[in-house]
């Protein structure tokens, strides 16, 4: 086996580890979720330990995604991209079929599966994450330089969002906009010409918010919930008085008074306000932590892979750290009297089979990045030392008995275009959202 063939064996056997911020920071809260759900879902059925249980099959099948996740190549995930984009479409379709499509409260959200209710949803935002990471990698430089390629995502988010509104689902609606507006502002899109369709869009989705009575009723109980505690501010107010019981070191897990059938979707949506009332002001202060290590260390993650020219594990490290930043500031905002009541559950912690089942699977996704960009990273630093070995080691001649070549003429010195270690250098040279 000759020294080239040598060095591509020693590369591929290199492997690479999990990032330990975001596995450590991800399990943390997992397990302040299962701590939680038992807390707060105690009181709710006959069954004291009903959703507990129900939490932990979810997260077991969550765990299985993950796994498989973690053990994908980024490059298989990326090479269905448009088959994820048209499951997005068939998903938001699904639930208006007759016999599959489940209606809540005249919400269709869901789909029945058997076993179980599935909110679509929910992986519609990770296929739609992969998907466009992929355009933004096909189309770096066309997104920065022409309309048409800008826009194209931002059609196809506003067909989602439609299916998504006439279910209707206004909350995960503006999830998904400021998702694909995060997005492409961090592959590189023009910015005069972005806020073209953000000047545009936010009144329309202003003139949405307030066009349903229900919506409207949200937007003035916020702004004065104790106008009307018993109905329209009943879910704010009982959501403040209990983070206000809480003070500093909180009444003790699982001395919650609030969780008693006053606070409606107690282990979904304001499981966050029983957080504050039996761990206090420390136990918020430790959630929100965790939620700024995950989604900061998932940042770092994928500004690595964009300086690395990996551009698609970076832009879906990008979209996952918008995900999981922007739900949990909208789910922690709507329990402290910050936003407005949204349907929109704390990733890792609330309960919910969806939910829990694809933040999972995008978190697998996430320390497969870590997993990938570890790895490049080792096999570039073999890489310059295999090429460093080359440069410094002396020419040994296959025969014994040949005769001494004569002496080559001086040559000029080579430019630093293709010195041996010029590849080397392009490659790690940091490019942010397009080629330069």
């Amino acid at each position: 086996m000759n020294d080239r063939a040598r060095q591509a064996t020693r590369l591929e056997a290199i492997g690479g580890r999990y990032d330990p911020w975001l596995l450590g920071a991800a399990l943390a809260l997992a397990s302040l979720g299962v701590v939680m759900v038992a807390s707060s879902s105690i009181s709710q059925t006959a069954t004291p330990f009903y959703y507990l249980v129900r939490h932990l099959m979810f997260l077991a099948g969550g765990l299985g995604l993950a796994i498989w996740a973690m053990r994908t190549e980024l490059k298989t995930v990326e090479h269905y991209n448009q088959l994820l984009l048209l499951g997005c479409v068939g998903l938001l379709l699904l639930v208006f079929v007759p016999g599959l499509g489940v209606s809540v409260k005249g919400a269709h959200r869901w789909i029945n599966l058997g076993v179980s209710n599935f909110q679509v949803v929910e992986a519609v935002k990770v296929f739609f994450i992969v998907w466009l990471a992929s355009y933004l990698v096909r189309f770096r430089d066309e997104v920065n330089a022409t309309w048409i390629a800008m826009l194209k995502p931002l059609g196809v988010v506003v067909v989602l969002v439609a299916l998504l509104l006439m279910q209707p689902d206004f909350g995960s609606s503006s999830l998904l906009l400021a998702i694909t507006a995060g997005m492409l502002v961090l592959g590189g899109v023009n910015m005069p010409r972005m806020f073209g369709p953000v000047l545009v869009g936010l009144p329309v989705l202003a003139v949405i918010a307030i066009a349903e009575p229900y919506r409207m009723r949200r937007l003035t109980s916020f702004a004065d919930p104790w106008a009307d505690p018993f109905g329209s501010g009943y879910q704010l107010t009982n959501a403040l008085m209990a983070i206000g019981r809480g003070e500093w070191s909180g009444i003790g897990l699982g001395g919650s008074v609030l969780k008693l059938n006053y606070l409606p979707e107690v282990h979904t949506d304001f499981i966050f306000s029983v957080i504050g009332e039996e761990l206090g002001f420390a136990g918020i202060c430790l959630v929100i932590g965790l939620y700024a290590l995950l989604v900061g260390r998932a940042f770092w993650v994928g500004l690595r892979c964009v300086e690395m020219r990996r551009h698609f594990a970076g832009y879906c490290a990008f979209g996952i750290a918008l995900w999981i930043g922007l739900q949990s500031f909208v789910s922690m905002g709507v329990n402290l009297g910050l936003l407005p009541t949204k349907g929109l559950t704390l990733p890792l912690i609330s309960s919910g089979g969806s939910s829990v089942l694809m933040t999972c699977a995008a978190m697998g996704l996430l320390l497969r990045v870590s997993y990938e960009l570890d790895r490049a990273q080792r096999q570039v630093a073999l890489r310059g030392e295999l090429q460093a070995g080359v440069d410094t080691a002396p020419p040994v001649s296959d025969s014994p008995a040949a005769a001494p070549a004569a002496p080559a003429p001086a040559a000029t010195p080579a430019p630093a275009a293709v010195r041996g270690t010029s590849r080397l250098r392009q490659r790690i040279e940091p490019i942010f959202g397009r080629t330069a």
